[in-house]
């Protein structure tokens, strides 16, 4: 009965996320939003991981068989993706490329920002050279 209520909970924001994407005016995929959904209300607490973790857990272990269907598809348009194939490789190198030196970009970015707030709090936290002189001589 427990793992009923916890598919409950995920098909409930699913269904949720579904609902959200009918309404918005942007097309965001219903799945993706429930998602976001349900990890609001896990955020928040409106509901608690012990609700959804067996299933959840359950349905990332078996990730793969959602897949199934997608490498399906791509084998029977096997013909149509053969006389592009060029163009797809292309896309994906640049979109990969582009990606790396993004994400290089904004590690940099978090990288220097975390470096200067370091550096400003080391230098308020440092004692000052009359202090270590003082606490010196009493020793």
């Amino acid at each position: 009965m427990d793992k009923i209520k916890q598919l409950f909970w995920i098909f409930l924001f699913s269904f949720l996320g579904e609902i959200v994407s009918l309404v918005i005016p942007f097309a965001v995929p219903g799945s993706v939003l429930g998602m976001i959904l349900l990890f609001l209300a896990l955020h928040f607490n409106v509901i608690k991981i012990e609700q959804v973790e067996t299933v959840g857990t359950w349905l990332t272990d078996n990730m793969a068989i959602f897949f199934i269907p997608a490498g399906v598809a791509l084998m029977t348009n096997f013909g149509l993706l053969g006389s592009i194939w060029l163009q797809l490789l292309l896309v994906m190198i640049i979109s990969t490329a582009a990606m790396i030196a993004f994400v290089g970009i904004v590690v940099q970015f978090i990288m220097k920002r975390s470096e200067k707030k370091e550096a400003k709090n080391t230098k308020q936290s440092s004692p000052s050279q009359f202090q270590v002189k003082e606490g010196m001589s009493n020793g």
